[in-house]
C-alpha cells in the first residue's frame, strides 16, 4: 500500500500547482438512480486531467543531477501534457515520445504546455513503439523515465484526489467509482480510502475492449493482453502496472467493464444534458452506474471524471458507436431490381415512417437482374428492426445483415 504520510507530503508538494477540483452533486443523475451522485471533476485541471498530480510529484522529487540530465516519457495524451507542464514549471528539459498517429490537437497541447522545455518525438504506430523508443533514449542519455502509472511517486500524486474527496464530502462515501487504465489512479485512491474510509465500496471500471485489470485479477497474476480495443485511449492498456496490480487485487471491491458504445452514449448525454465535455476514459465511472443501479439506491456515490481531452474530430465516430450500441443503426446489403422506380419502392414500402437512410452505396450492373447496395438505416426505436427486416424479405429486397459480420463491418464504421 501507499503510505498516507507520503500522500500528505505529495499533497503539500503539489498544492501550489494542482487545482483542488470541485466535487459537485449532479441533479439529473441523482434523480435517475435515486441516490446522491457526485462528480469529482478532474477534467477541470489546467491540463484537463488528473495526470498533472503524479507527473509533478515525481519530477519535482528528482535530485539536482537527475534534473540536469532531463526526463523522458511515452504517452499518447494526458500523461504527456502533465509531464510537459511539470517540465516548464520546474525548468527541466523533457523528451516526450508519442505515436505517429496521435491527433495533432494532442501534440499541439503538449507543445503548448511545455513550450521550450519539451521536445516531442513522433515514433512508431502504437504506444508500445513510443515506449520502447523512450526507454532507449533513457538508457543512452541516462535520463529519468516518468512512468504514467507504475511508479510510487506518481501514484502518491494521484492519491491526493482521495484526500480531497474525503475533505469535500461531509457525509460518508458509500460507493466510489474509478476508471482503470494502468491502475495508478485506482491504487493511490484505494490506499487513502482503506486507511481513512474503509467501509467505502470502491469499484474499478475498465473499457470492455481492454480489460487488463479484470483479466489479471481473475488469473491471479499480472497478465499482458494480446489485443485491445484502443477507442477508450486514456484507459486502453495491454498490461497494468505491477505495483497498482498488487494493490488493486487486494483492495478493490469489484472491477467491471463497460462497452465502448455505452461510453459513447455517456459522452453524448453528459454534453447534451450537463454541458460537460468528457473524453472516453473520463466517462467510465459514470457509464458503470447502470450496472450498480440497485445497489447504490439511497447511497452517497462519487464518480471520478478523469479527463476532458476529447478531440472534436472524433464526434461522428462517437455518435455512430452510440447508435450501434443502442441498436438504432443498422447496415444491410439490399438487393435492388434493375429497373426504374426500385429505390422509390424501397423508400415507400420498406422503410418505416421514422426510419432514415444514413448511408447508401450502389453500383448499377446492367447485365444482372438485381444490383446490390450497402445501406445504412437509423431507426427511432430498436423494436423497429424486426418489422423492417420482415418487410425487406417479403418484398425480396433483403440481401444480408452486416452489423454482426466484423470483417465487413469494419469498412463501414
Amino acid at each position: 500500500m501507499i503510505l498516507i504520510e507520503d500522500v500528505l507530503k505529495a499533497q503539500k508538494n503539489i498544492s501550489q500547482i494542482v487545482l483542488k477540483t470541485p466535487l459537485g452533486w449532479i441533479e439529473n443523475y441523482s434523480k435517475k438512480y435515486a441516490a446522491n451522485i457526485y462528480f469529482k471533476r478532474e477534467d477541470l485541471q489546467q491540463v484537463r486531467s488528473y495526470k498533472i498530480r503524479g507527473a509533478y510529484n515525481k519530477i519535482s522529487s528528482l535530485s539536482k543531477e537527475e534534473s540536469e540530465r532531463g526526463v523522458v516519457c511515452a504517452s499518447a495524451g494526458n500523461h504527456a501534457q502533465g509531464v510537459a507542464l511539470s517540465c516548464k514549471i520546474l525548468q527541466i528539459q523533457g523528451t516526450i515520445f508519442m505515436p505517429i498517429p496521435t491527433p495533432n490537437q494532442k501534440i499541439e497541447q503538449v507543445r503548448m504546455f511545455g513550450e521550450d522545455f519539451v521536445d516531442v518525438k513522433l515514433v512508431g504506430d502504437t504506444y508500445d513503439d513510443a515506449y520502447h523508443a523512450a526507454m532507449e533514449d533513457c538508457e543512452k542519455h541516462k535520463k529519468t523515465f516518468i512512468h504514467p502509472f507504475d511508479d510510487k511517486k506518481v501514484i502518491e500524486g494521484q492519491a491526493t484526489i482521495g484526500l480531497e474527496i474525503l475533505d469535500q464530502l461531509n457525509e460518508p462515501v458509500d460507493y466510489l467509482f474509478l476508471p482503470i487504465g494502468g491502475g495508478g489512479l485506482a491504487a493511490g485512491i484505494l490506499s487513502i480510502f482503506k486507511a481513512l474510509s474503509p467501509d467505502t465500496k470502491i469499484i474499478g471500471v475498465e473499457p470492455e475492449g481492454a480489460p487488463s485489470m479484470s483479466v489479471s485479477i481473475k488469473n491471479g497474476k499480472n497478465t499482458t493482453l494480446e489485443h485491445i480495443e484502443k477507442f477508450v485511449d486514456g484507459a486502453a492498456v495491454k498490461r497494468v502496472g505491477d505495483l497498482p496490480f498488487a494493490i488493486c487485487k487486494e483492495h478493490l471491491t469489484d472491477v467491471i467493464t463497460v462497452p465502448e458504445g455505452k461510453v459513447c452514449q455517456t459522452i453524448l448525454d453528459l454534453y447534451n444534458k450537463n454541458a460537460i465535455v468528457v473524453e472516453p476514459a473520463g466517462t467510465l465511472s459514470i457509464a458503470a452506474l447502470d450496472a450498480y443501479s440497485e445497489a447504490i439506491r439511497g447511497k452517497n456515490v462519487v464518480c471520478l471524471v478523469s479527463g476532458s481531452n476529447n478531440d472534436i474530430i472524433r464526434t461522428p465516430e462517437i455518435k455512430e458507436r452510440a447508435l450501434l450500441y443502442a441498436n438504432l443503426k443498422h447496415y444491410f446489403i439490399v438487393k435492388f431490381p434493375q429497373r426504374a422506380g426500385a429505390l422509390k419502392e424501397f423508400v415507400v414500402d420498406i422503410l418505416g415512417v421514422h426510419d432514415d437512410i444514413t448511408y447508401f452505396q450502389y453500383a448499377k450492373k446492367t447485365n444482372r437482374e438485381n444490383g446490390s447496395a450497402v445501406v445504412g438505416i437509423q431507426l427511432k426505436s430498436a423494436k423497429d428492426l424486426e418489422p423492417l427486416v420482415a418487410r425487406m424479405k417479403h418484398h425480396d429486397f433483403y440481401g444480408d445483415y452486416l452489423n454482426d459480420k466484423p470483417d465487413l463491418f469494419e469498412f463501414l464504421v
